[in-house]
């Protein structure tokens, strides 16, 4: 590999389970606007809140 060649390395993540890392999507209501366009619904995931990251867990301190 020559000296020069950037090395890629993406940070870690943890994806949150409940929307795999789409945490807002627009959800067609099926009806019309008076101009034309699609009347959509902006939906949250509610176990992230939105951020698309799994919620850290909470630290076990032994003992307590």
């Amino acid at each position: 590999m020559p000296e020069n060649t950037p090395v890629h390395a993406h940070a870690r993540v943890r994806r949150c389970g409940g929307c795999d890392g789409f945490p807002v999507v627009a959800i067609d209501a099926g009806t019309l606007n008076p101009d034309g366009t699609r009347t959509t619904l902006t939906v949250t995931c509610p176990a992230c809140r939105g951020t698309g990251a799994a919620p850290a867990r909470p630290v076990v301190l032994a003992g307590r």
